[in-house]
């Protein structure tokens, strides 16, 4: 059965991780086309902050305050909904968290919390949202925030790629088992290029250097555009950004060159020339850092490659040059 999914403004939205980055731009358009959206994050005060902006503007937001990576809560954040809403209609697992170290240096405990939030958070999210949704009357549409990082690997920031590669497999099995059961939901796995959001500020950091992210960068409202798209219309995974593609092609095309290119990234992540003392970041609490969309690094608010996928048969022509330029790149390397 194919789900019947719904123009935002008839809509009832749950976001993760909506306090911050292309989490809380995602809250805020939602709301401003006139869907009820119900927030959710650790940080108590940031979801008051932001839930009264939201309805300062018009909208309508509730929130909850929520740990992810417990069950428990999650299941509670569901109730919660249905109770405030009568229910929802797409659930949007987008908390996310991470921690800047060489894998051999990070310790297991800062390894096992990354996958607490990236991995579990979403299993979690999921599994909650698909109990509801698939018993709703056309369905509904459950969206998992990945990242290209789920393709391809990344010093540095090792033990978030594995979480994200977990999530790529994770959310990729679950919509076969729901297409096998016919259950009205689409699953739709986005995954973000680097993004100006404040992430290299709030994640765990142990390098020594300043975190950063790999430019070029786009802006957290590309991602929250592509989120909103999915929320409405049927995909099965959206990759944010044509940069983002081409890397993931280069990775594919070329692993042994791409392995070499990428050692030259550790001090592009972890800028040494401004050193900074180890911290421990949001990985395990909030720090009331969060309600701000942007970090210290500020993106590009359009890519043309996104855009051009809500559209399909632009889609596939951008996709077609796309891989005609990377077979071109491959074959002059030979």
């Amino acid at each position: 059965m194919s789900p019947k999914l719904k123009p935002l403004a008839e809509q009832t939205i749950i976001i993760t991780g909506a306090t911050s980055g292309h989490g809380l731009v995602t809250a805020r358009m939602a709301a401003a086309a006139g869907a009820r959206v119900m927030l959710a994050a650790r940080d108590g005060e940031a979801l008051q902050r932001v839930t009264a902006g939201i309805r300062q503007q018009g909208g309508t937001a509730e929130y909850v305050v929520t740990d992810v990576s417990q069950p428990g809560q999650v299941d509670r954040l569901a109730e919660e909904a249905i109770l405030r809403f009568g229910g929802f209609d797409t659930w949007v697992n987008n908390a996310g968290s991470g921690a800047y170290g060489e894998l051999a240096a990070l310790s297991l405990e800062d390894h096992r919390q990354v996958f607490e939030t990236n991995y579990w958070g979403v299993v979690h999210g999921s599994l909650t949202a698909l109990r509801h949704l698939q018993g709703r009357p056309g369905g509904g549409a459950l969206i998992n925030v990945g990242s290209i990082n789920g393709d391809i690997p990344s010093p540095i920031l090792g033990a978030y790629n594995a979480s994200k590669h977990a999530v790529k497999g994770f959310t990729d099995s679950l919509r076969i088992e729901v297409l096998a059961r016919g259950h009205p939901v689409a699953v739709t796995l986005v995954k973000p290029s680097a993004i100006g959001t404040p992430f290299p500020q709030h994640g765990r950091n142990i390098t020594g250097g300043r975190a950063a992210l790999p430019p070029p960068l786009y802006a957290p409202e590309v991602v929250a555009r592509a989120i909103l798209h999915a929320a409405q219309h049927q995909r099965r995974s959206v990759t944010v950004g044509g940069i983002g593609k081409l890397q993931v092609l280069a990775g594919q095309m070329l692993p042994n060159l791409f392995d070499r290119l990428g050692t030259g990234m550790s001090g592009v992540l972890s800028q040494q020339q401004h050193p900074v003392p180890h911290k421990a970041g949001n990985l395990y609490t909030p720090q009331g850092q969060d309600g701000m969309a942007e970090g210290r690094q500020h993106g590009r608010r359009f890519s043309t490659f996104t855009a051009a996928g809500r559209h399909r048969l632009a889609l596939v022509g951008t996709a077609g040059a796309l891989a005609a330029g990377a077979l071109w790149a491959a074959r002059r390397r030979r």
